[in-house]
């Protein structure tokens, strides 16, 4: 129903804006890993709709597709629109899976794929499976077979050809499924040794290393016994960078395997054999440690995906009985029986016992959450969305020492925290600036040393020296030139960052919106729900002349029970506390407007209630007594409801929503953080925005503002200030977090839209992580420029030490200590400790809009 703080709404009603209008929306939002038949569903889906015309793909060029709708803006606003397609978005993926398996790198590619395509295909439940190169691409059906099915199949056809399993994008449940890192390279590859295979040759190649040397220096053997030992460290030393290096020759890229391994081969035919084998060694030691180091980051991240138990005791059946099934058997409306101290095995509500329940795993809450029944059990089934806090309850978070029942909601593979784990796999794909700037400079780098090098095999005509020694000079800049170090910089503290955030309860959408997020030059917060409580109460009811508080109330509870916005669920659930009892009334013909109000037929006449902008167009306005009552309440930082049957002025109802204990808090601290630049968007009216601003601290407030009008603050903040960020609920503020630099969804644990929409989601719904965001991603930009300058400066210091003499031995340890270093440095983000937000008094210092 109507938003009267501006928000959005979810039941179409009067609009002043044209009777057709488009939306165009990130299709990659809707359909995360999705395909084009996904999106073809989604369209023809969205088709049927009564108030959505037509839908339509667009793809840009340079821009994601965008989903393009068309619709009657006089049934539905523009976020009942999208709420809508993220409705039936996710029935899609909740229907549809997807896998993807890499084949790459073995020896009969496409007779693995084929051999893929054909068996998949026969599968009752495969929707499609397609080759593509280096990959088996497959769409299924839930119902009807699971993911694991699917890799079992794998598994015993053509695992033993040597099949890798990637990422997984659209069920979580899967536990088979590993990604690839951001970097250039993939770590923790397979092998005899499982992952360890890679450390393993390294060790035997330094080994046999160690041997030719010995006999070399220690015992007079022949010099082909000398040759075997280091020609076999050349072979466990170059085993899996061959691998990498033909794999991205292939693709057209030259980079820093195949820069090693030149010049490891050029060594080798100077007959420099064991500086060779030294160069494979340390590269394969270095490259084994980095990947073990990125491992522990992306272990922290995988961790989330198994924190949910893999059974659940369920009651089944009309006796009652007890059966223990997996999870991913469980079905929506299954009553599951969760006994103390384990961990709960879906997202739900409680319909029996009592309990506190440790949130930490998806909220990052550090308290235990007391959790009680919900009081209707059928209401709480028809609209989860609705469900108090106190009964919600997620997979994957453990319960107390009380046994509770709790109600199934969602499925395994769309629980929150399957949903989280995704996202956050996904955010390691999303680059920032700083790495599509590293990216871009070592496509240009690597092939400028290749040329450089080139050009010093000549220095021969310049300088009085052997060829041979000229090569050698040639082949230690190659070595010291490689970009490892730099390669890996800023994926290793994006990965790092996200992995830490996640276990704090705050979900950041990738690199570019960790990095957005630190460098914010204002913050926008939406009011109710965001800055307040979201839980108003009914302060005053004065009724007119006319009437009096039953018959005022009466009226105004039979209008709002049928809104679930929260002004509307307070006067409904203050109002009938008030009444004690009295005979309800039947409101019929509902309608909205816009963030303003309400108007519904009551016993055959037409009520309005709402703000007094609702009545600004009326022929009669409201009585000077009423306006002048409307004033004094508004001043006292009320938010007012007018209330009209016919052509009578039943009176006003004051609501007051609380700020939050700690908002003042989270702005002082924000303003600690040099974020001082904040703003309130309400709309409230601009006096109780100016009360609650007041009270919390923020710079300065604007009421009176319809959704639109949100949207159009944000544009205006971002042409004054550059970066803006807006918090709010994630779902009535959508639009205009879309159009701020970052959108903070609050509370988005449980949120379809929130999680969908958001660049960053705070779990919980608690303000206290957001200036926590904001320092890691501060500090993780610090690590960034830190990793960019090491690397970049050890890289100018190697090359003209190399040029005037350095090894290649020296040159390799140096170059790959410097790797290690970074990577260390990335990882010291995992452990940034989460500050206590420090209590301090509330600012009333008002400060001028610039």
């Amino acid at each position: 129903m109507a938003d009267r703080n501006g928000g959005t709404v979810n039941t179409g009603g009067a609009d002043a804006r044209p009777a057709n209008d488009t939306l165009a929306l990130d299709l990659a939002a809707l359909l995360p890993g999705s395909d084009e038949r996904c999106a073809d569903r989604l369209r023809r889906n969205l088709g049927d709709d009564g108030v959505i015309e037509q839908a339509h793909v667009i793809d840009g060029d340079t821009s994601e597709p965008r989903l393009c709708v068309h619709y009657d803006a006089e049934a539905a606003t523009a976020t009942e629109v999208q709420r809508r397609a993220l409705q039936v978005a996710n029935t899609i993926t909740s229907t549809y899976g997807h896998l993807r398996w890499l084949t790459t790198g073995t020896d009969d590619d496409e007779a693995v794929r084929t051999a893929l395509v054909d068996t998949l295909s026969t599968i009752p439940g495969v929707v499609a499976a397609a080759a593509a190169p280096g990959s088996v691409q497959l769409e299924f059906e839930r119902a009807m077979v699971t993911a694991q099915e699917l890799v079992d199949v794998i598994a015993a056809k053509v695992a033993p050809s040597g099949v890798v399993p990637d990422a997984e994008t659209a069920v979580a449940e899967t536990p088979v499924a590993h990604d690839g890192d951001d970097g250039d390279h993939q770590h923790g590859h397979g092998g005899i040794f499982g992952e360890r295979t890679e450390l393993i040759f390294a060790g035997l190649a330094g080994a046999l290393l160690l041997t030719g040397w010995l006999l070399a220096a220690l015992a007079e053997t022949p010099r082909s016994v000398e040759v075997v030992a280091y020609g076999l460290a050349f072979f466990f030393g170059a085993f899996f960078t061959v691998q990498e290096a033909l794999a991205s020759v292939r693709q057209g890229r030259f980079e820093i395997d195949f820069l090693m391994l030149v010049s490891a081969a050029g060594a080798a035919a100077l007959g420099e054999v064991a500086e060779g084998a030294l160069l494979l060694f340390l590269f394969g030691v270095g490259h084994a440690l980095e990947g073990y180091a990125m491992g522990r980051a992306r272990r922290a991240i995988d961790a989330l995906a198994e924190l949910a138990p893999k059974t659940a005791l369920v009651r089944r059946g009309g006796t009652g009985d007890i059966v223990e099934v997996s999870v991913a058997d469980l079905r929506v409306g299954d009553v599951v029986v969760v006994r103390p101290n384990v961990r709960l095995p879906a997202d739900g509500f409680v319909v029996a016992g009592a309990s506190s329940v440790d949130q930490a795993p998806v909220t990052g809450e550090s308290v235990p959450v007391d959790k009680i029944p919900v009081p209707d059990v059928t209401a709480a089934a028809a609209a989860p969305e609705r469900i108090d806090a106190v009964s919600r309850v997620f997979a994957g978070t453990i319960n107390g020492a009380g046994a509770i029942e709790v109600q199934v909601t969602r499925l395994a593979g769309d629980s929150t925290l399957a949903r989280v784990a995704r996202l956050v796999a996904e955010a390691q794909t999303k680059t920032t600036s700083t790495q599509r700037f590293t990216d871009r400079f070592q496509r240009i780098f690597v092939p400028a040393i290749l040329v450089g090098v080139v050009l010093l095999l000549f220095a021969g005509l310049v300088v009085d020296e052997p060829f041979t020694d000229t090569v050698y000079r040639a082949l230690a800049v190659l070595v010291a030139a490689s970009p490892c170090a730099l390669a890996i910089a800023t994926p290793s503290a994006v990965l790092s960052a996200v992995a830490r955030a996640a276990r704090a309860g705050i979900l950041m959408k990738g690199g570019a919106a960790l990095e957005e997020l630190g460098r914010l030059d204002v913050l926008a917060f939406d009011k109710t729900g965001t800055l307040t409580e979201g839980r108003p109460r009914i302060a005053d009811v004065w009724a007119t002349g006319d009437s009096d508080e039953v018959e005022l109330l009466r009226i105004a509870v039979a209008v709002e029970e049928q809104s679930d916005h929260p002004l509307a669920r307070a006067i409904v659930r203050d109002g009938s506390q008030r009444l004690a009892g009295a005979a309800t009334l039947r409101a019929t013909d509902v309608r909205a407007v816009i963030g303003r109000g309400i108007v519904a037929s009551v016993e055959g006449v037409e009520v309005y209630i709402g703000k007094t902008e609702l009545f600004t167009d009326a022929a009669q306005p409201p009585p000077a007594e009423l306006a002048a009552e409307v004033s004094r309440l508004e001043q006292q930082g009320r938010t007012t409801m007018i209330v009209r049957a016919g052509d009578r002025w039943l009176g006003a109802i004051g609501l007051m929503d609380l700020p939050r204990p700690e908002a003042s808090t989270v702005i002082a601290r924000l303003a600690e953080l040099g974020l001082e630049n904040t703003v309130m968007l309400s709309g409230d009216n601009q006096r109780v925005a100016d009360a609650v601003a007041a009270e919390v601290g923020v710079a300065y407030a604007r009421g009176d503002l319809m959704p639109e009008d949100k949207v159009a603050q944000i544009a205006v903040l971002r042409e004054r200030h550059g970066r803006v960020g807006m918090v709010g609920d994630g779902v009535n503020d959508a639009p205009a977090m879309a159009g701020a630099s970052v959108g903070i969804a609050m509370g988005a644990a449980g949120s379809d839209v929130a999680l969908e929409t958001a660049d960053v989601a705070l779990m919980a719904d608690d303000l206290r992580a957001l200036p926590f965001a904001v320092s890691l991603s501060r500090r993780s930009s610090r690590v960034i420029k830190q990793n960019l300058w090491a690397s970049l400066g050890i890289v100018a210091v190697l090359i003209p030490a190399t040029v005037f003499g350095l090894g290649i031995g020296p040159a390799v340890l140096i170059h790959e200590g410097s790797t290690l270093i970074v990577v260390a440095n990335a990882l010291r983000l995992l452990g940034m400790p989460m500050q206590s937000v420090t209590p301090a008094a509330p600012r009333v210092e008002r400060a001028e809009e610039t």
